[in-house]
């Protein structure tokens, strides 16, 4: 059994045992997650701790993260892909649990894109199976951590059990109300967009919407995120040096500042987020004003 706890400082990872990976009967994973007023609330029994040299008033609500660079960083060791990957879980712990005790509210993180279909299908089977496991080994430390989980993402083409399970993790976590994180499956910014317009485009077929109704928060509305409630995107962190967004919350990131750094995902823990939160809170951000 693949062993990796998001609750434990000292993670471990095993590559020896492969899991089942049913892909019977795809279909569109419908969220169902009720709507959320409560987020950023913080448990009495633990309260927020702002690291030294940061503002508190200054800290961004919702952060997200490309996590890039496990293949790269498996390959410098002389090991395979999969290492990186277990790797890289070892450093969503990491985050994760900072990100929770500094008090930021929604922290999204991009584990599979749409693209990512396109890799050897051996490296996609154990993605599939490391997202299965490690909801499975987590959601019972993430519900005594006060933590949310929703995914977002066109999942059709995941296999049933991962479908499955990310139905019973979100429902299981959906009244959690320290921290909230977001995991994107599957997921592509063009594709976001053109689903909300394919939406948009019905109602107006169907007489709800006159086109020249349509405007930005009509769309915001339609996109992956609508149902949530959650903060706009404040800070997109990359990992790996790679200086691109690589299709992901393009409509979202409008307003969002960027820091890119060389670290390799696996790599990446409180040091550099503390560089990364420090250099957002240096910019002054104008929204264009």
């Amino acid at each position: 059994m693949l062993s990796l706890s998001l609750s434990s400082p000292n993670p471990r990872y095993c590559l020896s045992n492969p899991f089942s990976l049913s892909t019977n009967n795809p279909r569109l994973h419908v969220f169902t997650n009720d709507q959320y007023d409560g987020v950023g609330i913080t448990s009495p029994e633990e309260p927020i701790v702002t690291p030294v040299g940061l503002h508190r008033e200054l800290m961004p609500k919702h952060v997200a993260v490309i996590m890039d660079g496990n293949r790269r960083w498996a390959r410098s060791r002389g090991l395979m892909p999969q290492a990186g990957y277990l790797a890289g879980v070892g450093a969503l712990k990491v985050v994760v649990d900072l990100c929770r005790k500094w008090g930021i509210q929604v922290l999204t993180v991009f584990a599979f894109s749409s693209d990512n279909w396109l890799r050897p299908k051996v490296e996609v089977d154990f993605l599939m199976r490391l997202l299965e496991s490690t909801l499975k080994n987590e959601v019972a430390s993430m519900s005594r951590d006060e933590i949310r989980v929703s995914v977002i993402g066109d999942v059709y083409k995941l296999p049933k059990s991962l479908r499955d399970f990310i139905t019973h993790c979100e429902n299981t976590t959906k009244n959690n109300s320290r921290f909230n994180l977001v995991i994107a499956i599957n997921y592509s910014g063009k594709y976001d967009i053109v689903q909300a317009c394919q939406s948009i485009c019905q109602k107006v077929k169907d007489g709800e919407v006159e086109p020249e109704e349509i405007n930005e928060l009509m769309i915001d509305n339609e996109l992956c995120m609508n149902s949530m409630r959650f903060s706009d995107l404040d800070l997109l962190i990359r990992t790996s040096g790679e200086i691109r967004v690589s299709n992901f919350f393009l409509w979202q990131l409008a307003y969002t500042e960027l820091y890119f750094t060389e670290t390799l995902w696996p790599d990446f823990g409180e040091d550099e987020l503390l560089r990364a939160f420090h250099n957002f809170q240096q910019r002054r951000r104008r929204y264009g004003g």
